[in-house]
């Protein structure tokens, strides 16, 4: 429960004594909100709504739960009103080359952006609920992320609370102004909409991991098609939101590098970050006349065993709350 002192100075309208109150679950709440909408940027504003209705919900609070669980519960609707109310309008993705070749396929989460690592990691040591079923480092993969955003919005919200957050399903109906039979109804669709096309997991860095991001990344600075192909798996995907397209298979990954990734970037450097738990490169594109390199885009890595998987590129504008440079001198190296 609550510290009460605490709680009752933030009524009376002291805000260092809510900040004191509500601080130590900004960073968790964030990731909330990013699962839930899919966007780091649609996050950082849903947080900042959350802890507005929270301040003005004070005096409503009566604290029979936790200040997280109440957090939770005003975060998840914040979300919900936000899917409610805006369109899912991405910023325009950069033109590709006339020569590209065709998609295999549509993506229909465009909106999706990356989440980093450092962020990560600076989550509180909150243990999930006895009820939580995905494991955390699954919880943030790119996969679970985008299956998330394919399922309804209360849907996802049930699925988040109840499955990795571990919330029960009484918490949840009070969160959703529902039922437990209700919460428990939506749960079981929900499931089964993930269980018809699993998302693969995210894991901590592995020395295999790591060498296979060494040999990708030698690889792309040299330009070797015939290399990054190497490294690919038969089933592979490559997708660059906002873009709607994706392309599958080894043939057309290597005519997608060909004719687009070598293309837009001949000449590129790579700096090693994490992002949903993944391996992650920032890469620099070559600025000849002024001698540097500048931030051209994020390459996020789903590695499977000693293959990839599967590439995300990313504009670079996504690459702001990573704290990377967005120039690196002329004579930097990987």
């Amino acid at each position: 429960m609550p510290d009460h002192a605490l709680l009752d100075r933030a009524r009376s309208g002291d805000e260092d004594a809510f900040a004191e109150l509500t601080g130590p679950h900004r960073r968790e709440l964030h990731v909330h909100c990013y699962r839930m909408l899919g966007s780091f940027e649609d996050a950082d504003d849903a947080v900042q709504e959350t802890l507005l209705a929270a301040w003005r919900g004070l005096a409503g609070f009566q604290a029979r739960a936790s200040v997280r669980t109440w957090l939770y519960r005003v975060a998840t609707n914040t979300c919900l009103n936000q899917l409610r109310t805006a369109s899912r309008r991405p910023r325009l993705a950069d033109p590709l080359p006339a020569s590209a070749p065709a998609p295999t396929g549509a993506e229909a989460v465009t909106w999706l952006q990356p989440y980093p690592g450092a962020l990560l990691d600076a989550l509180p040591d909150e243990a999930p609920g006895p009820d939580a079923r995905v494991e955390q480092h699954e919880a943030v993969s790119l996969a679970f992320i985008t299956a998330l955003q394919l399922l309804t919005p209360r849907a996802r919200a049930v699925l988040i609370l109840r499955d990795v957050l571990g919330f029960t399903a009484r918490e949840v109906a009070a969160t959703l102004g529902s039922t437990e039979e209700a919460v428990a109804m939506t749960l079981s669709r929900a499931r089964t909409s993930l269980r018809a096309d699993p998302p693969s997991a995210a894991r901590a860095g592995t020395p295999s991991e790591e060498a296979l991001v060494r040999r990708l990344v030698a690889a792309f600075t040299a330009h070797d098609i015939d290399a990054v192909v190497s490294l690919l798996a038969g089933d592979v995907r490559i997708s660059m939101p906002p873009l709607p397209a994706v392309w599958e298979g080894r043939e057309r990954a290597a005519e997608f590098m060909t004719e687009v990734s070598f293309r837009l970037v001949p000449e590129a450097r790579f700096v090693l970050t994490r992002a949903n738990g993944q391996p992650a490169l920032a890469v620099y594109s070559r600025d000849e006349p002024n001698n540097l390199w500048r931030a051209s885009g994020l390459l996020v890595i789903t590695p499977r065993g000693a293959e990839v998987a599967a590439l995300t590129r990313f504009e670079s504008h996504t690459l702001r709350p990573f704290g990377l440079p967005r120039i690196l001198p002329g004579d930097a190296r990987p």
